[in-house]
């Protein structure tokens, strides 16, 4: 009667909407669909199908979803289509194969529509067995959180998850632009980048139905992930990149040097030509990337600037 409640009082408040990427997954869509709707009490449901094969367009039609078409294969294609389609309070993404709980929504939610965060992800790594999750996603999984926090310095914990929530901030303020499931990577640091608000909350997470296979590919989607969070580390902390490129290039350049003084002292034999073509190769790389890393960042900074101004000005902190 609580969450009812709860429930009711946020529609009457705020505007919200549940999106789900879709792609093959006739098995469960029905059912996904009337779980939202169950706990949602009549919230819209948005299917946005991702040139499914199967009769899953049909099925979201027949349970009165609204249906959307997305042409560009890919996760991160639906998620862009999603942003720029749905304006609303607070928007609930979760995947379409049944592996999340309906029950879990208002808790996600709240947060966002108290203004304590722009984006909340349900963690599903403490219920996470080897039967809902297969050993080697789990490990993949907490590999690639672990290198994203060593890289950015955060403290993630279940960077991939399938089912956010959304704020009307966020939606207006983040740019999509990786194409496939290295979209759930973009997201979260994309939100640090933007200095807004990322809260991970525990959730239940339950095998697929029998037949219902994932779209997840382990080693190809974990190399795109990993490659996004290089490509993110360029473009927003070039200087952190570049400068340890430059620091890494200068540091063999010294060593080489060292060892072409202690090889013409007679202290050490080395080839000169190697010794040479290291301090002739590396040195200006050395020179050459901090200069980049420099440039870039301050681009980014006045960017930065920018943006404060243009979001004061709208009343919108970007």
């Amino acid at each position: 009667m609580g969450q009812s409640s709860s429930i009711s009082e946020a529609k009457k408040n705020h505007n919200i909407a549940v999106a789900i990427p879709c792609y093959n997954e006739a098995l469960t869509i029905a059912k996904v669909i009337n779980d939202f709707r169950n706990v949602l009490q009549d919230v819209p449901v948005h299917i946005f199908d991702n040139n499914s094969t199967d009769d899953s367009v049909e099925i979201a039609k027949k349970e009165g979803a609204i249906v959307h078409h997305v042409r560009k294969q890919g996760k991160g294609n639906v998620m862009q289509v999603i942003f720029d389609t749905i304006d609303t309070d607070g928007l609930i993404v979760v995947d379409g194969d049944d592996t999340y709980y309906a029950e879990d929504a208002p808790k996600l939610l709240g947060p966002i529509l108290k203004g304590e965060a722009d984006m909340v992800v349900g963690n599903r790594l403490p219920n996470a067995t080897d039967d809902s999750m297969r050993r080697l996603h789990q490990f993949g999984n907490k590999l690639i959180v672990s290198t994203i926090n060593r890289i950015f310095k955060t403290g993630y914990l279940d960077i991939l998850s399938g089912y956010r929530v959304f704020s009307r901030r966020f939606i207006k303020s983040v740019p999509l632009l990786t194409p496939g499931f290295e979209t759930e990577t973009e997201l979260t640091l994309q939100a640090l980048e933007k200095g807004l608000d990322v809260l991970e909350i525990p959730i239940r997470y339950r095998n697929r139905p029998e037949g219902s296979e994932s779209k997840l590919r382990s080693f190809r989607d974990g190399y795109r992930i990993i490659l996004t969070a290089g490509l993110l580390l360029r473009d927003h902390q070039p200087i952190r990149l570049f400068g340890t490129l430059s620091l890494f290039c200068f540091l063999l350049s010294a060593l080489a040097a060292v060892l072409r003084i202690l090889n013409f002292i007679g202290s050490v034999k080395l080839p000169n030509e190697v010794l040479t073509g290291t301090i002739i190769i590396f040195s200006p790389i050395a020179i050459v990337s901090l200069a980049i890393g420099l440039i870039l960042n301050a681009i980014n900074t006045r960017f930065r600037e920018m943006n404060q101004i243009i979001g004061r000005r709208s009343k919108t902190i970007f």
